[in-house]
């Protein structure tokens, strides 16, 4: 049987806190820049970097959060995590507003959260020197979020639910809903 990178970790977990604790000793500006010059790295090497300066970075990191190659990470300090999340390649989490993501939640390739947004209700100023709004976002225990799926700032996907590739979340998605689509609608319940 394969051992599976929850099993491994719980095997490094010792010396990877050790790591996070020797890491800690660095200005914050350091961390967050050292997290940026390590976002390619490919192998494990890759993953354990990655998950020791995040763990000493963000509000919250739990135990086993795979954090995959190419992923960005805009104002980590402001993300929570949950155990067993894993992040997959050409993410972007913009956490300036806060965003919190629970236990065992899977982002596949592609996925956005957003926790700012502009304003634009100023007809004499333009667009992109409007104010913007910074709200916390929320992906709730035990959530798949398929290839593409973008969510916006302030808006929380209920646990147990899966939202379809290339989805977007304008609204919240209640609990163990499947939801699809531009915007994302609950098409079905789960189970």
């Amino acid at each position: 049987m394969v051992e599976r990178g929850r099993d491994k970790f719980q095997k490094a977990k010792p010396l990877i806190l050790a790591a996070v604790r020797f890491c800690r000793i660095f200005p914050l500006r350091i961390r967050i820049k050292l997290l940026e010059h390590y976002r390619g790295m490919k192998g494990t090497k890759g993953f354990v970097i990655r998950y020791v300066l995040l763990k000493s970075i963000a509000k919250h990191c739990g135990d086993n959060v795979s954090v995959h190659p190419g992923v960005y990470l805009l104002c980590p300090q402001g993300l929570s995590l949950g155990d067993n999340v894993s992040i997959h390649p050409m993410c972007y989490l913009d956490a300036t507003g806060g965003i919190t993501i629970g236990n065992d939640v899977s982002m596949a390739h592609g996925c956005s959260v957003l926790s700012t947004s502009h304003t634009y209700k100023d007809l004499n100023l333009p667009i992109k020197d409007q104010p913007y709004q910074v709200q916390e976002t929320a992906v709730k225990d035990n959530v798949w979020l398929g290839a593409k799926v973008t969510i916006l700032c302030g808006m929380t996907v209920g646990s147990g639910s899966v939202v379809g590739a290339n989805a977007v979340v304008t609204h919240n998605i209640p609990a163990n809903q499947i939801a699809v689509g531009v915007p994302a609608k609950a098409i079905k319940e789960r189970g």
